[in-house]
């Protein structure tokens, strides 16, 4: 529209004749006035502030301090364990840095790379295994097993979680003792796998066998009807999580991506019993005992629990065994019973042991404990499955032995 009205001006004053009134340019035509000079006495308007430079957060205070516990979960950072008297020849437990994890590549220059995507390959690769060797009743053996020792017990189910619970304690901690003498014949990763598969194998079976019957025998009493108890139980159940071993953190470890060692913690939850492990399955026998007080249940826990009891003197010959006099100083400031070397002195708890506890294999715990509890029905369900399955006979492997 401007353009037509230009041009229109345009053509009238070539032909002489002016137009009656002046048609101002649109507003948006026009150009902006140059800016006007700034007297050398003017002052500039003010700016706004720049944003502060912020440090990391540190307990120290600061304008980010309340992210600390948040910011720790990504970067472990050790308490003070100088105040806390600490000897320094054992590990700091539970440590964890995001910076140095890689999701990496399984080869590189003709390697295998020890990252998070050699651990899933084989952490798929061995439940794979499990599932198509044991678990599947057409192609695995768990039943055939199973299936075995009811036939030794005749069918008493109080008598086949006593097998398991003597067949369970031989194989793996037999095993775990075998371990010097074995690595340095087929190495540590080799034998890491050769001493995972049958604990495996019988964990399974006998965690879902303990499903399908653990209302078996005598039945005592039935938390389940009585909220109080089963909030107490639940509570007690989800603390036995945080007392695993420290070692059990290092998932590349357990799943032979990088080597595995035998290891000497002092921090985080060895400061309050020596084999928390034991602890906690106590905890987790005396919750799960509460809501259901069969007779198979008892015994089943008691079966558990006495062998981590005897884990307690199999370990601690086994750390002294590697560590030497290390572990004779580490044993000195710490106790089985859980709090009895800090009550009598002998262990004294940084100002700072929060951080110690704040890391993130211990977010995972809680995350997988709770996942592990919304399972429960699956749980059920899929144990329930195995045992109105029964046995099918054989495996794949029969033809290997045919």
């Amino acid at each position: 529209m401007a353009f037509i009205i230009e041009l229109t001006l345009g053509v009238a004053a070539l032909a002489g004749r002016a137009p009656l009134i002046q048609i101002p340019r649109p507003a948006l035509l026009r150009r902006a006035p140059p800016p006007l000079a700034q007297s050398p006495t003017e002052t500039p308007p003010e700016r706004p502030p720049p944003l502060p430079d912020l440090p990391p957060p540190t307990e120290e205070g600061g304008q980010l301090s309340w992210l600390l516990p948040a910011s720790l979960l990504l970067e472990s950072r050790p308490a003070d364990r100088t105040a806390a008297g600490d000897l320094m020849v054992g590990e700091d437990a539970g440590t964890f840095r995001w910076e140095d994890e890689r999701m990496g590549s399984l080869v590189a220059d003709g390697a295998v790379e020890r990252n998070w995507l050699t651990f899933f390959a084989a952490v798929g690769t061995i439940l794979s295994a499990l599932a198509v060797l044991w678990i599947y009743p057409a192609t695995g053996y768990g039943d055939d097993f199973t299936a075995a020792l009811e036939s030794i017990a005749g069918g008493n189910s109080h008598v086949v979680t006593l097998l398991f619970g003597i067949l369970f304690p031989i194989v793996h901690s037999g095993l775990a003792s075998l371990r010097p003498y074995a690595e340095p014949i087929v190495g540590a990763r080799t034998w890491r796998v050769i001493f995972a598969w049958p604990s495996l194998c019988l964990a399974y079976s006998w965690i879902v066998y303990f499903i399908a019957h653990c209302h078996d025998g005598v039945v005592l009493w039935n938390g389940y009807t009585n909220p109080t108890a089963h909030a107490i139980a639940w509570c007690v159940n989800f603390a036995s999580f945080f007392f695993l071993y420290p070692s059990v953190f290092n998932l590349k470890e357990v799943a032979a991506v990088e080597k595995p060692k035998l290891h000497l913690w002092e921090t985080g939850v060895i400061r309050i019993t020596r084999h928390p492990q034991m602890v906690g399955q106590a905890m987790w026998s005396a919750a799960h005992l509460a809501m259901v007080g069969s007779s198979f249940n008892a015994l089943t826990s008691a079966l558990l629990v006495g062998h981590h009891l005897f884990a307690c003197w199999n370990g601690d010959r086994r750390l002294r065994d590697e560590h030497g006099a290390a572990f004779d100083a580490v044993a000195e400031r710490t106790s089985v019973v859980p709090f009895a070397a800090i009550l009598d002195g002998r262990q004294t708890l940084p100002p700072d042991y929060w951080k110690e506890l704040v890391r993130a294999p211990y977010a995972l715990i809680a995350v997988g404990t709770l996942g592990a509890y919304a399972a429960h029905p699956y749980m059920q369900a899929g144990a329930a499955l195995v045992r109105n399955t029964g046995l099918v006979e054989g495996g794949i492997l029969d033809g290997l032995f045919q």
